[in-house]
């Protein structure tokens, strides 16, 4: 069996220690804060995550950029050539061209290197949900599955990838597109926390309206019960827009309540954090259904 490398992307927000344990390559992503450019490294080497979301409160503005095909024919190509395959594991096509202009380097390098394997697989995820996705994918890899059979299980199995969160902050929202103004200004006055999942697309969905913080992040639980499965078999991730206080109740509450396997948190990196804001708390395990 050919050895392969299983390449992602930033928007995993997985930690560093856990990219070097699973033996993963991370693709960062590029943001823009108000003209200057950073790459969204997991050791936070341009800016960290809790300087970037200062700047947010303090009024910055973050924008994201796409990977282009050409930085994957780059990162690809040295790989193909040292006679390994390639399983790349993309941000969800719902929220970013990345996807694509990986397709579009595949097919280019797959006509030179016509004997290599190249898969690429939209996860129609993001944040820890498609870092959750990976870091099956990776246990897997290194438990001996060779990479059709992978390919295959994450095909078969990211729609069971359920994705969970809450905003404390609708001015990101509504800047994304995804709220009126005067949604953003009612629900502010009357301390509105929508609870919004990642949908069979890949795109943000808001399921429904809470009054209250402590209420949003229990809501979160409850949508958890309804469709999680053997919990107590479940590392789960739990990922936050510089809120680790949220976090660790929302952790809490799950321990208490479904006493699963193991909890992982992490910051939302800098690219999901330029749409979701500051406060956010977001909740991946595996269920019957998204």
């Amino acid at each position: 069996m050919r050895d392969y490398v299983i390449i992602t992307d930033s928007t995993t927000d997985l930690t560093t220690e856990l990219i070097k344990e699973l033996d993963i390559t991370v693709i960062p992503m590029e943001f823009n804060i108000d003209g200057k450019s950073f790459l969204n490294y997991s050791d936070e080497r341009d800016i960290s995550y809790k300087n970037f979301y200062d700047d947010l409160r303090n009024g910055k503005s973050s924008t994201t950029s796409l990977i282009n095909s050409a930085a994957f024919t780059e990162l690809f190509e040295p790989i193909l050539r040292n006679g390994k395959d390639i399983l790349y594991i993309a941000f969800s096509s719902g929220l970013s061209g990345t996807y694509n202009s990986s397709c579009i380097a595949a097919q280019t390098l797959s006509e030179e290197y016509s004997d290599s394997k190249i898969y690429i697989v939209d996860s129609l995820s993001a944040s820890m949900g498609e870092g959750l996705l990976v870091y099956h994918a990776a246990n897997k890899k290194n438990a001996g599955m060779d990479i059709d059979e992978l390919r295959d299980w994450v095909e078969d199995n990211k729609l069971k990838l359920c994705h969970w969160f809450t905003v404390d902050d609708l001015h990101h929202l509504k800047r994304g597109g995804r709220l009126s103004s005067a949604a953003a200004i009612v629900g502010t006055m009357l301390s509105i926390k929508p609870v919004l999942h990642v949908d069979n697309e890949g795109h943000l969905i808001p399921v429904e309206k809470v009054r209250g913080r402590k209420l949003s992040i229990t809501s979160l639980l409850k949508m958890m019960e309804k469709t999680v499965t053997k919990p107590e078999e479940q590392t789960i991730f739990i990922s936050h827009g510089d809120c680790i206080e949220d976090a660790e109740y929302l952790a809490k509450l799950i321990k208490e309540k479904l006493n699963v396997k193991d909890i992982k948190i992490n910051y939302i990196g800098p690219v999901i954090g330029s749409h979701s804001g500051p406060g956010t708390v977001a909740l991946f395990f595996l269920g019957t259904e998204r």
